[in-house]
């Protein structure tokens, strides 16, 4: 295979050869190093030019070549490795002839090896002093121009690996990511909670509501579905008596790419036996605040032009946001009395799609064909969604919209169920589990009688068996793992924050292939 840049690609295959026949093994197996880059610096990097010529020290480390300066019968350059910058300084009368050579042969992202004295530079620099070089690995490709590569958004998605190594922002991205997932485990499991693993092939749809992948399982003939949400199971586990359960899953929705949607995203999702959402969401803001504190330094963090105080998360419920948020062109906002009313929110619906229509914007389709707890759900969408900035948690979820939902022991048209709402996103999102087998075999054969793309195709009858042998008062909560990311990267496109998202193949990544003449024999 060739690839671009072509001239540069056979330039350094050329270089290849000739450093073999220096007698250089162009791609070793191991390299026994002491230090990485960062390690040196931060064991080393206080130390004086005069502490480190009285008290010499010797390391050995790798790293990949990302600047290039050669002085005559010296150079210095740059490594990199584990996300720290190290200079190392190289003569020929400390290395000899043939390293020098190899050296003379090296390019920009090549791998190597190098061991030697500590010293500083004129200029202060912490460099190691080379008296052994080994190349590691021939990079045959060159890396992107510091000021000029990378600069197409969509190909930093493409070649993460590139993005990686030149764009020091990426890194601290995925870095930051790491640390954020090591303590949503540490929070759970010091609270008591078990963390398991349910199936992402699914028999059949359910735990939320959205469109699904399909494939085909071969042995058994059958149809499954890649998991939209574990929930189902993981409720299945506090049946069987794991009072505490928690998953860091990937789920895969088919439906529409944007700015805080990827077909293939992370929830974490966790299950608190004898609880319900008001202690849901007491337990959300401690661990958001925890979160902000031990990531950020502080539970006060910039998100673009705007400061989120996690010290602080206010309460809304639906209609109330409505009422809050009603722009002020639309005419009297509604109350909370007429929201409630049987019928009130088509009225608000009609009133509110009057005014889109005269400005533009977006109106709310099919009202004539959608329940009051839908249209609520619509407007709340339209309305209120993008205003809400700072943390806000969002309850009092209408009963039609909300399937796996506890209702409200005085309303039974509202649920026991609330979102959190963070700089306009939707972040978690938790409730009070329906445990009476008879209202969710209800609520699931109408949501089958509905039909439609996203809604289940039939009802789960092995999860209404479990139900029936008796779920405590459990509350539930999954959150966005990407989207938090975000949050606490100052992130704006969820693609920032996956290694590698989705995206189109390009034509040049498809090598046509043909089939082998013959299958292959079994194994």
């Amino acid at each position: 295979m060739q690839f671009e840049p072509l001239d540069q690609f056979q330039q350094r295959q050329k270089k290849l050869t000739e450093i073999e026949s220096l007698g250089h093994a162009p791609y070793p197996h191991k390299f026994d190093y002491t230090h990485t880059p960062k390690q040196i610096v931060e064991q080393f990097g206080n130390r004086t030019a005069e502490e480190l010529a009285a008290d010499p020290a010797t390391v050995r480390v790798a790293g990949r070549i990302v600047a290039l300066r050669p002085h005559g019968k010296a150079a210095f350059a740059h490594l990199t490795g584990d996300g720290t910058r190290l200079q190392i300084y190289i003569r020929l009368d400390v290395v000899g002839e043939q390293t020098f050579k190899l050296f003379q042969l090296l390019d920009l992202g090549d791998i190597i090896g190098v061991s030697g004295e500590l010293f500083r530079t004129k200029t202060a620099e912490l460099t190691v002093k080379v008296a052994h070089l080994e190349l590691l690995t021939k990079a045959l490709l060159p890396l992107p121009e510091k000021w000029h590569g990378l600069a197409d958004v969509e190909m930093r998605y493409r070649r993460r690996y590139l993005d990686l190594i030149v764009n020091e922002r990426a890194r601290e991205i995925f870095v930051r990511r790491a640390q954020i997932v090591r303590e949503l485990r540490r929070f759970f499991d010091e609270r008591g909670y078990s963390e398991v693993e349910t199936p992402m092939m699914h028999p059949i749809l359910g735990g939320a509501t959205a469109r699904p992948f399909v494939t085909h399982h071969n042995t058994f003939d059958m149809d499954l579905y890649l998991r939209i949400a574990p929930e189902l199971y993981l409720k299945r586990l506090v049946v069987g008596g794991f009072d505490r359960v928690y998953e860091i899953n990937r789920n895969f929705r088919n439906e529409g790419i944007d700015a805080v949607h990827q077909p293939e995203f992370t929830m974490l999702e966790f299950y608190q036996a004898y609880s319900d959402a008001n202690a849901l969401m007491q337990l959300t803001e401690e661990l958001f605040r925890g979160l902000a504190e031990k990531v950020c330094g502080s539970t006060k963090i910039k998100y673009g032009e705007n400061e989120l105080d996690f010290s602080r998360f206010a309460r809304l419920s639906m209609r109330e946001a409505i009422c809050k948020f009603w722009p002020a062109a639309a005419g009297a906002a509604p109350t909370l009395a007429e929201m409630a009313k049987a019928d009130g929110p088509r009225g608000v619906a009609v009133r509110y799609n009057a005014y889109a229509h005269s400005c533009s914007a977006e109106p709310i389709p099919a009202i004539e064909k959608q329940s009051d707890g839908e249209l609520t759900g619509e407007l709340f969408e339209v309305i209120a969604e993008g205003q809400l900035t700072q943390p806000t948690f969002i309850y009092d979820f209408p009963t039609a919209i909300s399937p796996l939902s506890k209702r409200r022991a005085d309303d039974p048209s509202l649920t026991e169920r609330f979102e959190l709402f963070i700089a306009g996103m939707e972040v978690a999102n938790g409730f009070s589990e329906l445990n009476d087998p008879a209202d969710q075999e209800r609520r699931f054969s109408a949501q089958v009688e509905k039909g439609g793309q996203d809604m289940p195709k039939e009802v789960d009858v092995d999860y209404i068996r479990a139900l029936s042998h008796g779920l405590p008062p459990t509350a539930g909560e999954g959150v966005g793992i990407d989207r938090l990311v975000m949050l606490l990267t100052d992130s704006h496109a969820i693609r920032e924050v996956i290694l590698f998202p989705l995206l189109r193949v390009e034509g040049a990544d498809v090598l046509d292939a043909a089939p082998p003449e013959k299958p292959e024999g079994p194994k």
